[in-house]
């Protein structure tokens, strides 16, 4: 008898587990994403507790948003762009314009595997300041630029595939921030403690700099 209730009760939490879902997914599927983000706007809403970072760049948490702003354009983004397992374009989109090479106004799609690491290493260090954003998508001319000016530019940069983020935060250390992107175990991450900077990517893992 007991093998039967047990039974039960895991089918009994799998449907309603599954109710919970189909009906968040018809809240969503009728509101525009603006609305959508007026309705989290107007109440606390945290994604599932990670227990470690990695996690969280596969899958875990019901919601994630990123927030950064650009010194070079005094830009500023606050979206929320995954719910439930799906990426909502438009913020993406929005990431996307957001992190272009300002220096001539061009855009690549960012890889979204590269924004999951920013804002899983971002949760790591629990706080509330928005990333700044040093370097984002790269156009070839610009990398060649830099790449003249400096022996640190790579020639075949991930920031031109518009998989790569160069990030600071005023609250923590290089070090703090990364040792957070490191945790991630989902990239490439780059420390550049004389320039205030740290380098997050989604390419192999591995890392380097002092």
């Amino acid at each position: 008898m007991g093998k039967w209730t047990n039974l039960l009760s895991r089918g009994t939490a799998a449907s309603s587990e599954q109710d919970r879902r189909n009906s968040m997914t018809r809240q969503i599927s009728g509101m525009t994403r603006r609305g959508l983000l007026g309705a989290f706007a107007a109440t606390t809403v945290a994604a599932a507790p990670l227990t470690k970072a990695f996690a969280y760049t596969r899958g875990a948490g019901d919601i994630r948003s990123i927030r950064m702003y650009s010194g070079r354009t005094g830009e500023s983004i606050n979206t929320i762009y995954w719910i439930e397992g799906e990426y909502i374009q438009e913020a993406v989109d929005e990431i996307t314009h957001f992190m272009r090479d300002w220096r001539n106004g061009k855009t690549m799609p960012i890889d979204t595997r590269t924004i999951d690491i920013i804002t899983a290493a971002h949760r790591l260090m629990d706080t509330d300041e928005p990333y700044m954003l040093l370097s984002g998508y790269r156009s070839p001319e610009t990398n060649a630029m830099l790449r003249a000016r400096s022996r640190g530019v790579a020639k075949n940069s991930r920031h031109m595939q518009g998989q790569a983020a160069d990030l600071r935060l005023n609250s923590r250390s290089v070090n703090q921030i990364y040792k957070a992107a490191t945790a991630c175990r989902a990239g490439g991450v780059g420390k550049y403690s004389r320039s205030d900077f740290v380098h997050m990517d989604c390419g192999p893992v591995r890392t380097w700099g002092s």
